[in-house]
């Protein structure tokens, strides 16, 4: 069963398995009422006790969701690009997007994962999927987990995080089409702006803080890592850039067609869009930038849990639990699931459990929209 293993009046509660699972409650001082406190609490030990059993990432599963998408999305890609009738390029173009955009959602598994779990795997995706499609895992890996921290999410120092629901309506349109450019910035990021910054500090300095990482808080300022990271993240940065200067000069050459080209980087934009519109949906971005209890964490992110089908297509790899996700971040993303029909079946109807569940997408933008447009009245 559960235990209460450290407790910290800022940092709160700590409720640890024997088998090693652990989430972090918060201090009762930071909820309004005994009651809410008692409420968090029983959330948390229920949802640790039902799902120790579910921690463990299956090898086979990761490896072949993630290989099978690769390969379909990169030979979608392909046929897409030597195809001539408009029709056969959409059809194509579509799968390819779709396909690559699940396999690129890996990387949200990669910083969480326990790499010792699966040998190999971060290498291999950071090959197969990251470098040749220019988002290789160091602009993930150590900034995600900040958004999973408890005293920063929602925050300022929250890396992932805008008060988006509490902006003018426009910034939510801006915020989604800024993302078609993404993959223009990243070619420039790594073919041009790489070799630059060797040649000068200032460059370099702006080169790892700005533009390392995939956040939307733009004023983030990411720290290079230090140690094995930092050895890796040369390594990845390195790759990236002779591949992004190569694909640029057999474009140059002919060796890859422009036609081929402009497919290519219409393919990374929709899979660029695809993906800031699920990423607009995750939250509810309604905080103003204090910092939140765990319970307030939860329920400003968001589930789109079953019969509902399409969030297979548009939040992959388990981001459709994304609330749940952010109250169990240890578990594998083929695990919450099943997690998620556990804690529905045990926690009752008035449970904080169940209000972080939305039906679909349309009615999250609805919402978020609704939200720009009061914030936007006078008062």
């Amino acid at each position: 069963m559960c235990k209460v293993v450290t407790h910290d009046p800022v940092e709160g509660v700590r409720v640890q398995l024997a088998s090693g699972l652990s989430v972090a409650a918060p201090s009762c001082t930071e909820l309004k009422t005994p009651r809410r406190c008692a409420e968090e609490k029983t959330m948390l030990r229920t949802a640790a006790a039902l799902t120790h059993d579910l921690k463990r990432p299956r090898a086979i599963i990761y490896w072949v969701d993630m290989l099978a998408a690769a390969v379909i999305g990169y030979g979608a890609l392909m046929f897409a690009a030597s195809a001539r009738t408009t029709p056969v390029v959409i059809a194509a173009g579509i799968v390819s997007v779709l396909a690559l955009y699940r396999a690129l959602s890996f990387i949200h598994e990669v910083s969480h994962i326990k790499h010792a779990a699966l040998p190999g795997f971060r290498l291999i995706w950071n090959i197969v999927v990251g470098i040749p499609m220019l988002v290789p895992s160091f602009m993930y890996d150590g900034i995600h987990n900040l958004h999973h921290a408890k005293s920063r999410y929602g925050t300022k120092d929250d890396p992932e995080y805008l008060s988006l629901a509490l902006m003018m309506p426009s910034t939510l349109l801006l915020f989604i089409l800024v993302s078609a450019m993404a993959p223009v910035g990243v070619i420039l990021r790594f073919a041009v702006l790489t070799p630059l910054s060797l040649l000068s500090k200032r460059l370099r300095l702006v080169a790892i803080e700005r533009y390392s990482s995939l956040t939307i808080n733009p004023s983030f300022r990411r720290r290079m890592p230090t140690g094995d990271a930092r050895k890796l993240f040369m390594q990845l940065e390195a790759a990236a850039s002779v591949w992004a200067i190569m694909l640029l000069a057999m474009v140059a050459y002919g060796t890859i067609s422009l036609h081929g080209f402009i497919v290519g980087l219409i393919i990374g934009s929709s899979i660029a869009l695809l993906n800031q519109v699920r990423t607009l949906t995750a939250h509810l971005w309604e905080n103003e930038g204090e910092a939140m209890s765990l319970t307030a964490q939860y329920l400003d992110s968001v589930n789109v849990p079953p019969p509902t089908l399409l969030p297979m297509l548009w939040a992959p790899v388990g981001l459709r639990y994304h609330a749940l996700h952010h109250l169990l971040p240890s578990l594998p993303y083929h695990a919450l699931g099943e997690a998620h029909r556990r804690l529905t079946a045990a926690l009752g109807v008035g449970s904080s459990y169940h209000k972080a569940n939305h039906p679909g997408l349309f009615g999250l933008v609805s919402r978020i929209t609704r939200k720009t447009r009061n914030s936007d009245q006078p008062r």
